[in-house]
């Protein structure tokens, strides 16, 4: 077995899934900066007065398709697997772009696209976690699982940018806007071909019968067989024989057992807590918050500059910070710090109103600049990466789909509702907003210290005991009968509950 060639094979695949996650967080940034354009808004026929309204549509009607698109994935990649589904949301999201790129004229049709493309987003980043996770190996299993964060801070720079060029170089026409929607064509294609000629994965093979497959693309994944890939695969099969004996009997109940219905409330509220720390906000209307706090003719360059500080940050979190510090510790001061930052961005936009001036940014303007670059420098070593991270492992083997799968659906629907409402905010009560955001991030740094677990240095199997409320202790075997528990409880017969798919 060459070990090289499994890393390089390992990398290559993960990589490619990521490719996933740039192509959300490319749409994320890129839209906010397109909406800028006058020849957009010329070419779809809105008047400015209206600009605010279809900001808001352009951007949320996206998440909307996404929240949809977590559901519907599932049972397509239980079915057909993970290669091909990641193939078919390229496909989808092609089309949906396609719709997006074309001059119709049409502000509907525009939007048609935007829902289109929503169900591709949604579904891939489902299926990117899941895939990078079953395919790559277990020493170098943290770095590679980074590496979704790392491609969607990724994404969202290269789309500053992408706006920042076309700004500079391209007159004000059609092709202006054409080109930064039309590139993202490329990392959706680069995914969907690049899926056909990978292996799939030998999980997902085990769970569906093709043991002689799954070890074949093991093997292949590995680099070569070896005692440690046959290790490896008997291990896959204990590893989904347990899984299949565990959520044997699960029923929609048991998620109501007071632990697990704790763990559902977190779920929710810490998606919930991303999208008020305002982070998510600035990420797809940065060209308009810059040019509230002053930025005036810099602010594409500004904007360029704001992703590269998000990439260094989540870099820097991925690669130093987790694993060293508790999560506790990090969801508390990350909180505390974009309150700060926000706050400060208040004051300077109150004390100081931006001025349009050709003769550059004001100093209040630079400072408040300043601010929010360290405001999304603390959202990604905190919020940002860990709370997908923590989503993850706080979940027993019985739930963990069904209560990631809450947590992801909360994520786009919190995603929604803060999209439709920023570009208000901004337009409405300006400075204001940023004052909104201090307020909220102070809040959860309360909500931190007294909902939230440390799970540290925890073992998934010790979840229980952490979340443990009143002194209820569920263990494995109380666990492996619920409709009993829930009949010793109320003492009535229940043999008729539904079973959760």
């Amino acid at each position: 077995m060459s070990v090289r060639l499994g890393t390089f094979r390992a990398i290559y695949v993960v990589a490619l899934c990521c490719v996933g996650s740039f192509l959300f967080a490319y749409d994320t940034g890129i839209v906010g900066g397109v909406l800028t354009l006058d020849a957009f808004r010329k070419d779809f026929g809105y008047t400015k007065k209206a600009a605010t309204n279809v900001n808001s549509t352009a951007v949320s009607i996206l998440q909307a398709g996404a929240f949809f698109g977590c559901f519907i994935i599932w049972p397509i990649t239980a079915r057909f697997g993970r290669r091909w589904s990641l193939v078919g949301s390229s496909f989808v999201f092609l089309i949906g772009s396609t719709l997006q790129v074309i001059n119709t004229g049409s502000i509907a049709c525009f939007y048609v696209g935007r829902v289109i493309a929503g169900f591709g987003v949604g579904a891939a980043t489902v299926l990117v976690p899941m895939m990078s996770a079953e395919m790559a190996p277990a020493t170098i299993r943290g770095q590679l699982g980074s590496c979704f964060q790392l491609f969607f801070a990724g994404g969202v720079c290269v789309s500053y940018w992408v706006n920042f060029a076309v700004i500079q170089h391209v007159a004000s026409s059609t092709l202006q806007w054409q080109i930064p929607i039309g590139l993202q064509l490329v990392p959706g294609g680069i995914m969907g071909l690049g899926m056909i000629f990978v292996k799939e994965s030998p999980r997902w093979l085990v769970k569906r019968g093709r043991r002689e497959e799954a070890l074949k693309n093991l093997i292949w994944v590995r680099g070569g067989d070896s005692d440690m890939v046959q290790v490896e695969f008997a291990e896959i099969i204990l590893a989904q024989e347990e899984e299949l004996r565990q959520s044997e009997g699960l029923t929609w109940r048991e998620l109501l057992l007071p632990t697990n219905r704790y763990k559902i409330f977190v779920a929710i509220t810490v998606q919930l807590s991303v999208q008020l720390t305002g982070n998510t906000s600035m990420a797809y209307f940065a060209p308009q918050v810059f040019t509230s706090v002053g930025a005036g003719s810099q602010t594409s360059l500004i904007t360029g500059c704001f992703g590269i500080v998000k990439v260094v940050a989540v870099s820097t979190f991925c690669f130093f910070v987790v694993g060293r510090i508790g999560r506790k510790t990090a969801f508390m001061g990350g909180a505390a710090a974009m309150g700060t930052f926000m706050l400060i961005i208040a004051i300077l936009v109150d004390k100081f109103p931006p001025v349009a001036s050709t003769n550059g940014i004001s100093k209040p303007g630079i400072a408040a600049v300043l601010m929010v670059y360290c405001e999304a420098a603390a959202y990604n070593l905190s919020w940002g990466p860990l709370a997908w991270l923590y989503l993850g492992e706080i979940f027993p083997t019985r739930i963990r789909e069904v209560g990631i799968a809450i947590g992801a659906a909360a994520q786009w629907l919190f995603n929604f509702a803060l999209s439709q409402i920023t570009p208000y905010a901004i337009t409405n009560i300006g400075w204001r907003t940023f004052l909104m955001f201090a307020i909220l991030n102070y809040a959860i740094v309360v909500y931190a210290y007294f909902i939230l677990k440390e799970t540290a240095g925890r073992t998934l199997e010790e979840m229980d005991e952490v979340f443990n409320r009143g002194g209820e202790q569920h263990t494995k075997a109380d666990l492996e009968d619920p409709v009993e528990i829930e009949q010793a409880r109320k003492g009535e017969k229940d043999a008729d509950f539904p079973q959760a798919v």
